[in-house]
């Protein structure tokens, strides 16, 4: 991956490591493997916006609307649902399985977990553009 700032390559491969440590927890520990996804999602939104904008976000809400901004601008990261992926994501994975302690059904958590991967790989190429 090339890029500018190298601090966004050391982003997209913490969220591969952690969603490689969701997916070896999925069948094990389900509500940390979703919090291991979301801390995955987290990264890899935080290298898209650093790469686009120069910054990392500080907070949840600044996080939400810079990556809204860039939805708006791209076409393709509009497209590929991005923010739509990351706020599914933030409820499902973060609020309601991990803190909320409700992963049910278990089968929905699994998917949107195991989907995470290919949010990854979606915002690699988009970073990569």
């Amino acid at each position: 991956m090339v890029d500018v700032n190298p601090r966004v390559g050391e982003l997209v491969r913490d969220a591969e490591h952690m969603m490689g440590r969701a997916v070896e927890e999925v069948d094990v520990d389900l509500r940390d493997a979703a919090e291991k996804a979301w801390g995955a999602t987290v990264r890899v939104v935080d290298a898209l916006v650093l790469a686009r904008t120069g910054r990392k976000p500080k907070a949840a809400h600044e996080r939400r609307v810079e990556l809204e901004a860039i939805c708006l601008k791209d076409a393709e990261a509009e497209r590929l649902r991005i923010a739509d992926r990351y706020s599914t994501r933030s409820d499902y994975l973060h609020v309601m399985c991990f803190y909320e302690g409700v992963c049910e059904p278990v089968e929905a958590v699994k998917r949107r977990i195991l989907e995470t991967g290919g949010l990854i790989e979606d915002v690699k190429k988009l970073i990569e553009e």
